[in-house]
């Protein structure tokens, strides 16, 4: 006999439309499977085989985050096929701050009511950030909580592993004075700080859908609804050729709560302002919010989704590597004796 129930689904749950966004969905996770030593889908637990070619001492590390206010835009413009992309950002750019190469992923979704194309449209966003990361969608949960949520809402949160060798987890401890801060550009406001943002922007009420001149010509919508970065395909390019000594993913908090986390006691990081290519949208937002430089570089990444610190005579290389990867890499600052964390001057 086929599974439904006709009493659970006049509950609000209906566990045949879950099975729909299964089917769905499937394509989209087959792009991820690189390989073909994974579990299937729909199974009690996600299998992954370790291949443990080059390393000696393995080590897991783990990410767990989620989008946060951010899916309210996507929302409003009923687009939901990036805020995926942010998810699995948001957890595998934490992993490559420890070193490590992230290896699966998988997800949580809550939502009112579960519409099977949307549902397989925000899991095509995850299997594409999976796809950048280089990482297997080895599981998930979709939840159909009526009542809890509106029926047009969702919620989504994942989480990744990763493995490095003991020997080349990154060492803060390494870092002394006059080694060299590099920023790695970011995409937009990435997946933090839109509480904020939709208070300035008064999004629910504001039109974000007609082209904006500062923005270079996109909606207000739009560039906010840019995904996330992931940083790591040119990370591990970078970690193979030069010794990487600390790594900070510049999320909420900014640069003033997550370049400290990767510093040594007695060291600060040095930014010079002019330095930092800070993007129009942040520009735009400290303007209409009427929001001081202190508490934006406090809140938001500015347009450095990461930085990096490396020695003085690494920096060239680790500049030219990371270039040829495609990012927009360039010096922002050093390391100094200090018991200021950061100094933006």
């Amino acid at each position: 006999m086929k599974s439904s129930s006709e009493t659970y689904k006049n509950a609000g749950v209906d566990i045949t439309a879950g099975y729909r966004a299964v089917e769905l969905m499937k394509k989209h996770i087959a792009r991820t499977m690189l390989s073909g030593k994974s579990s299937d889908i729909g199974g009690f637990g996600g299998l992954f085989e370790l291949d443990m070619t080059g390393l000696t001492h393995p080590v897991l590390v783990s990410g767990t985050d989620g989008v946060g206010t951010k899916l309210k835009l996507a929302f409003l413009l009923g687009k939901h096929d990036t805020v995926g992309i942010d998810c699995v950002a948001m957890c595998v750019n934490d992993i490559i701050c420890c070193g490590a190469k992230p290896l699966f992923f998988l997800d949580y979704i809550a939502c009112g009511k579960n519409y099977p194309e949307k549902i397989a449209e925000i899991v095509s966003g995850i299997a594409e950030g999976c796809v950048q990361a280089g990482c297997e969608l080895i599981g998930g949960e979709t939840a159909e909580m009526p009542g809890f949520y509106d029926a047009e809402e969702y919620d989504l949160a994942g989480f990744s592993v990763g493995v490095v060798d003991k020997s080349k987890i990154l060492d803060k401890t390494a870092i002394t004075e006059g080694d060299v801060i590099i920023a790695l550009a970011s995409s937009g406001v990435h997946s933090n700080g839109f509480s904020l943002v939709r208070k300035v922007f008064d999004v629910e009420n504001s039109d974000i859908t007609s082209p904006v001149d500062f923005l270079g010509g996109k909606s207000l919508g739009e560039t906010l609804l840019t995904p996330t970065k992931i940083y790591v395909k040119p990370m591990l390019a970078l970690f193979d050729k030069v010794t990487v000594k600390a790594v900070s993913h510049i999320t909420g908090g900014g640069f003033y709560e997550n370049i400290p986390r990767s510093l040594p006691g007695g060291f600060g990081a040095k930014i010079e302002r002019r330095a930092v290519k800070v993007l129009p949208i942040f520009e735009l937002l400290a303007k209409t919010g009427n929001i001081d430089e202190h508490d934006m570089f406090n809140t938001f990444n500015m347009g450095v989704g990461m930085s990096v610190t490396v020695s003085k005579n690494d920096a060239d290389k680790a500049l030219e590597i990371l270039r040829a990867n495609g990012e927009d890499a360039y010096i922002i600052g050093e390391i100094i004796k200090s018991d200021e964390s950061v100094a933006i001057c």
